[in-house]
């Protein structure tokens, strides 16, 4: 385990503002049901931190919603009852304190120190007794209980495991449950001219990065901030998992076509488009999100026409040769970027993703001309987010065949092509270089 260089290595007032501000950040996600990127983004005390200690605060934060159930576990060992709904302040700074001692290995006497100064508030000062007795009963006994854990299991809500146990079978749920635990890396997608091949191993090289299967460079989780790093200022590459750079190239070849991107911020399968070659228009509800895209492509120097629209509403002049729709979802292919998401969704939630996803299946359908090519794709990996909806879409009779992935298309990754010829990312795939985001991709053919 990575060793807590904040809380040695900064000064002592710095490092408390970065638990401070890890608390409130905390509080924002499971008090106030706020995503976590939301709550970190707009968290001016978090901006107002040290480079340093900002990462140590996100870090923090990430691990304590990555282990959350080995965490409350802990927890309730160390009680004698437990503790009262209303004293979710006292749970709250319990939480900080144990995911320091336990798994960022932070020195006992800074863990606890500074987790009971938090505590100098009039609703919590009365419980520092308390406080102090479990940290220091974890500091001690923290190693042996947590061999005990089976932490696959307690840091996955049940609802999401047994989906994918019936989904892809226990070992398999358990491999991707495993995989969300560590820090995820960084994935870079490079740019490069019509017609190019883009220089991997010389960028590889300059960034000390990782070729993968896939093309895309893969740096180590805590590389430092993106905007710093060689080749982001000229617009070198954007930041895309490996996973996200498949449903793409299910498009076939491209050049000269009209391409639809429905859902297209931020940007990255859109720049993959334009790089291919094709007539791109990038269509997003969000005007906010849009900007984030236009602002990519202009880094990037690409070009594609962009349009503020509801794509299940809006349509084309005239219809496109392909359509490419990354369908928003509940995310769980991507939780080992969004720990939160295990905490904050619920099997409630996938209700309005799917009716949403199954309306823009029909408008890419009514977007795309005789004989194109539509490719559905979500980072989730509950079926119903993924083959269920292309079941439902042939099931109203649209006019649309399914066309299987041949595994060549892939990178020779069988294991990627379900067994209805679909894409299918795991992130326990690839996992001899750190794993992937889990994905799903349907391509399909519209019918005269």
């Amino acid at each position: 385990m990575a060793q807590d260089t904040g809380a040695q290595d900064t000064g002592a007032q710095d490092t408390r503002s970065a638990r401070a501000v890890a608390l409130t950040i905390l509080e924002e996600v499971l008090g106030r049901r706020r995503p976590l990127d939301d709550a970190l983004a707009g968290s001016r005390a978090l901006a107002a931190l040290s480079v340093r200690d900002r990462a140590f605060a996100r870090r923090l934060v990430a691990t304590l919603m990555r282990r959350l159930g080995q965490i409350d576990d802990l927890i309730e060992r160390c009680l004698e009852r437990p503790l009262k709904p209303r004293l979710g302040g006292v749970r709250d700074l319990l939480r900080l304190g144990v995911a320091q001692l336990v798994f960022l290995e932070t020195p006992a006497h800074a863990a606890v120190s500074t987790t009971l100064d938090l505590a100098r508030t009039p609703r919590l000062a009365g419980h520092k007794g308390l406080i102090n007795a479990v940290l220091r009963r974890i500091a001690h006994e923290g190693a042996v209980l947590v061999a005990e854990h089976d932490a696959a299991r307690l840091n996955t809500p049940a609802w999401l495991w047994r989906s994918w146990c019936a989904a892809h079978g226990e070992a398999t749920a358990r491999a991707i449950a495993e995989a969300h635990l560590g820090d995820p890396p960084l994935d870079l997608s490079l740019r490069a001219g019509p017609g190019e091949a883009p220089d991997l191993e010389g960028w590889a090289a300059r960034l000390g990065a990782r070729v993968l299967p896939t093309g895309s460079l893969r740096l180590p989780a805590g590389s430092g901030e993106v905007a710093k790093l060689p080749g982001y200022a000229e617009g070198a590459w954007w930041v895309q998992d490996a996973a996200a750079t498949l449903p793409p190239r299910l498009l076939g070849e491209i050049a000269g076509k009209r391409v639809l991107d429905l859902c297209a911020a931020p940007g990255g399968k859109t720049a993959a488009l334009v790089m291919a070659g094709a007539r791109v228009t990038a269509v997003e509800v969000s005007p906010a999100r849009l900007a984030r895209l236009e602002n990519n492509l202009a880094r990037l120097g690409l070009e594609a026409e962009t349009v503020a629209a509801d794509a299940t509403r809006w349509r084309p002049a005239a219809p496109a040769d392909a359509v490419l729709i990354d369908a928003p979802c509940i995310g769980t292919g991507t939780l080992r970027r969004h720990p939160d998401i295990a905490r904050l969704k619920a099997p409630a939630d996938l209700a309005a993703l799917t009716g949403l996803q199954d309306r823009l299946l029909a408008a890419a359908v009514e977007m795309t001309a005789p004989g194109g090519s539509i490719v559905f794709a979500t980072c989730s990996l509950q079926p119903e987010e993924g083959a269920a909806r292309i079941a439902a879409l042939i099931a109203k009779g649209a006019p649309v065949e399914r066309v299987p992935v041949d595994p060549a298309e892939v990178f020779g990754r069988a294991e990627w092509v379900s067994p209805e010829g679909d894409l299918r990312t795991l992130p326990c795939h690839l996992a001899e270089f750190g794993g992937m985001d889990g994905f799903y991709a349907c391509r399909l053919r519209r019918l005269a």
